[in-house]
């Protein structure tokens, strides 16, 4: 039985429970949330143009995309979209529904994952730039109610990962809870009580550990400068500046329609949707919106670099860079990490932006330093370095050489 049609709210059938609780022992962790019979559908793959012509497709990376659908273990469908100034290519194999044999299509909404968390630093960084924030200001100053452990803490090191705070989502209270219930409703403004009674895990500026606590206090932490709420926030900083209409932040765990749908593959089963079966309240600021590729590729390229997105002090301090700090999970070539970005060096030059990974999606976004040229590389299955490593080195590897068909002078 699918939920495709139930009411959110309404009860889950037991068998249904049961799988979902299988999944979530299986595939959901720290990772999974930063966010945790296909042959046979697989569709031609192709290149198609919004806007503008695109330039031909490249053979040669369009059967990159064919192999990756056929891997075992690989995901039921992948869309990438290029964007080159005014120009778009999107690329696509496999399917974004294995019921009805579609393709992914770059109108499809999707879990973006830990993408979400440089939403948030863009509401903070903006918020900066409106002299609201400052990358100083502390948990003690603005969050006075949270461990007097945490206090010293600051904006800074909460966007780059350097805070120390104990992670919420490896919490056993939380971690039970959503075995117990997958679409269990948080309230996402406490979900850092789970650790409110564990120390820091370093002195504060230390070092890089990536945390999904961290961006749920940098959203509290506007929350609190501005008396708005976080998801106010981001449609007046982000959404409406950018035109994203199809950008979301919601608390449930249904999908607004259409969408690309998600799968768990284990061989020889085959694949099956999970789309549905968490609730994004448990993630919220770190890991809970939901985009599409064409939305989710105009709001990187104003992040990475888009004029007038950010300040030029702002933009300076967002891309000071942590040597060998890496996203969750990795993105092509060598990582570092800045404040809710990353920089990705590859063989064929750099890119900026960010990963993330959440049962059924994978996620890579990035562009270029001016804003000009951008990418989005979108799988229906969840690959990290603790899930299924060899297919998150394949999928690297795929993407650094689209990243390099990007960065090609045509």
């Amino acid at each position: 039985m699918t939920t495709r049609h139930r009411r959110e709210g309404a009860p889950v059938p037991a068998h249904a429970r049961d799988r979902s609780r299988s999944h979530v022992r299986r595939r959901l962790s720290a990772a999974a949330l930063a966010a945790s019979a296909v042959a046979a559908l697989v569709q031609p793959a192709h290149a198609q143009a919004t806007g503008t012509p695109p330039p031909h497709p490249d053979s040669a990376l369009q059967k990159q995309l064919d192999d990756l659908v056929r891997t075992a273990g690989g995901p039921p469908g992948v869309i990438a979209v290029l964007r080159r100034d005014d120009r778009t290519a999107v690329y696509r194999a496999g399917v974004g529904d294995t019921e009805t044999g579609r393709p992914p299509r770059a109108t499809d909404h999707m879990r973006i994952a830990s993408v979400a968390k440089a939403f948030s630093g863009a509401v903070a960084l903006r918020l900066v730039d409106r002299g609201k924030l400052r990358l100083d200001d502390t948990i003690g100053e603005l969050l006075p109610s949270q461990p007097t452990a945490w206090h010293q803490v600051t904006l800074r090191q909460l966007l780059n990962h350097t805070s120390g705070l104990p992670d919420f989502s490896t919490a056993p209270a939380f971690v039970e809870i959503l075995q117990e219930d997958p679409r269990h409703h948080f309230d996402s403004r406490r979900l850092l009580d789970f650790v409110a009674g564990q120390d820091l895990n370093f002195p504060p500026g230390s070092r890089y550990e990536y945390s999904n606590s961290d961006n749920i206090a940098v959203a509290l932490m506007a929350e609190a400068v501005t008396g708005e709420r976080y998801e106010r926030l981001l449609d007046k900083l982000v959404y409406r500046p950018l035109d994203l209409r199809r950008t979301s932040l919601p608390q449930g765990y249904r999908m607004p329609r259409p969408y690309l749908h998600g799968y768990d593959v284990t061989p020889p089963a085959p694949p099956e949707d999970i789309s549905e079966v968490l609730s994004a309240s448990g993630v919220w600021a770190s890991g809970g919106i939901i985009s599409t590729p064409n939305d989710l590729n105009a709001f990187i390229r104003a992040w990475s670099g888009g004029p007038g997105f950010l300040s030029r002090k702002t933009r300076g301090e967002q891309r000071t860079f942590l040597p060998g700090a890496a996203s969750e999970p990795a993105g092509p070539g060598v990582n570092a990490g800045g404040l809710a970005i990353f920089r990705y060096q590859t063989r064929c030059g750099t890119v900026y932006g960010h990963t993330g990974n959440f049962p059924g999606y994978t996620q890579f976004a990035a562009g270029t330093a001016d804003g000009k040229r951008s990418i989005t590389f979108s799988i229906n299955t969840q690959t990290s370095k603790t899930i299924k490593p060899e297919l998150l080195a394949k999928v690297r590897a795929i993407q650094e050489d689209f990243v390099c068909a990007l960065l090609r002078r045509h």
